[in-house]
């Protein structure tokens, strides 16, 4: 399955609470991309919630939730943030193993943004989470990570 919907707005007033539950078999593969970008140009954003659920053959790989804008707090902070307004996640989930063993850094300079490309305790899961100073530079970020982490899903969409 191929889940790349169009970014989620969050605007200065505005409130979204978004959730996502995903039922895999084990011979699955998934490639879901989430995006959000906070506020318009020189804008505050609204209050954005998201809930990523993955289960794989019933047992759960991934419960990710994330909260920003008024009243999370330290959401805008350098351990979040870093002042950036566009975020979003890659997840990956293929029926073999994939080779990733670490972590992989992606984004030589904070200003530009950064990813983290990782696997998760099922090895047959990838994530990406990434921010970024503009929608544009966050989706190069995420593809990025797609060619780093998993090339037969970049090239050829068998299976889906």
């Amino acid at each position: 399955m191929i889940w790349l919907p169009q970014p989620s707005i969050s605007t200065r007033g505005s409130t979204l609470h978004q959730t996502c539950t995903v039922g895999l078999a084990a011979s699955s593969r998934l490639l879901l991309r989430e995006e959000q970008l906070l506020g318009r140009t020189a804008e505050p954003p609204g209050h954005l919630t998201t809930r990523l659920t993955v289960r794989r053959a019933g047992r759960l790989i991934l419960d990710q939730h994330t909260t920003y804008g008024v009243p999370a707090l330290a959401w805008d902070g350098p351990a979040v943030l870093g002042g950036h307004r566009a975020c979003g996640q890659l997840l990956v989930v293929t029926p073999e193993p994939h080779p990733l063993e670490e972590p992989v850094h992606l984004g030589e300079d904070p200003a530009d943004g950064c990813a983290v490309l990782a696997p998760l305790a099922d090895s047959r899961a990838l994530l990406t989470t990434a921010i970024a100073p503009t929608p544009a530079r966050l989706r190069l970020l995420l593809d990025a990570a797609l060619a780093v982490g998993v090339p037969a899903m970049r090239c050829g969409r068998r299976g889906s």
